[in-house]
């Protein structure tokens, strides 16, 4: 091997080296663990604990994510794999909190010096909708709408990126329900379509605006899959309706997440 060639082996190896471990520091920032950052009262526990941060089994006082550090980790992971094998699109979160996740995918964008692709953040920055029991059975009872903690200001999200140094004209904002943002969105490509809205109508409205602009390749992921039963109910209604058949796989027994064919 020439010295040319052991030196740019070098810069490759130490250039993966730095993206490394910006992005663990990242995580362990969004996730609260860096500073053992206590969780809210709302959920019973008042001490920090690393096994409950790890799977999001808490919510964070201060931490700018509650998805926990294994459901934060398939965001980065996914989010490097469609940049790696070239997946067309955007990314988007339906259901954002405090944008940990979004920041976590604008982390991931800026460490491989990605310019051209949109992270897109759609909430209501108000909370959570009371449910139309109505027109979805399967929200009867939800009870998340009576949480004043899941209501964060689209101000203070801005805020929290800007902390990181990732509030930009690539990052965009889509305020209001999502049944009456979404299919008017300017979004042409998704390369990521992460749903976190909890309950069944948000579930389908994102999944129905949204999941025809995922590119093959592209990944869909699902937060409260295995913990809210409307929101399960909510995703294979629609790919039910439309067969849809994907390998739906495990994220950390709460998310879960699939590739589109």
């Amino acid at each position: 091997m020439s010295k040319t060639s052991a030196l740019l082996d070098w810069h490759q190896t130490e250039r993966r080296r730095l993206i490394e471990k910006n992005l663990d520091l990242t995580e362990n920032c969004l996730t609260g663990s860096i500073y053992e950052d206590p969780p809210l009262k709302a959920l019973g526990s008042e001490t920090f604990d690393l096994q409950l941060r790890e799977y999001g089994w808490d919510w964070p006082s201060v931490a700018h994510t509650m998805i926990g550090r294994k459901r934060l980790a398939n965001v980065r992971r996914l989010t490097e794999s469609v940049i790696g094998t070239g997946v067309e699109g955007d990314f988007i979160e339906t259901g954002v909190w405090r944008g940990g996740a979004c920041i976590m995918i604008r982390a991931v964008l800026d460490a491989y010096c990605i310019k051209d692709r949109t992270v897109w953040l759609a909430d209501s920055f108000e909370g959570l909708p009371p449910p139309d029991e109505e027109k979805y059975p399967a929200d009867k009872g939800d009870k998340f709408h009576t949480y004043a903690d899941l209501s964060v200001s689209m101000e203070q999200v801005k805020r929290n990126f800007e902390k990181y140094g990732l509030l930009d004209e690539q990052v965009k904002f889509l305020k209001g329900w999502f049944k009456d943002t979404l299919a008017t969105a300017p979004i042409q490509k998704l390369a990521l379509l992460r749903l976190d809205g909890d309950m069944y109508e948000s579930t389908m409205d994102a999944l129905t605006a949204l999941y025809e602009k995922v590119s093959v390749g592209g990944y869909v992921i699902v937060d409260d899959y295995n913990v809210v039963e409307g929101c399960k109910k909510a995703v294979h209604d629609f790919l039910d309706s439309r067969n849809i058949t994907p390998e739906i796989i495990e994220i950390d027994g709460v998310g879960v997440y699939w590739q589109v064919a």
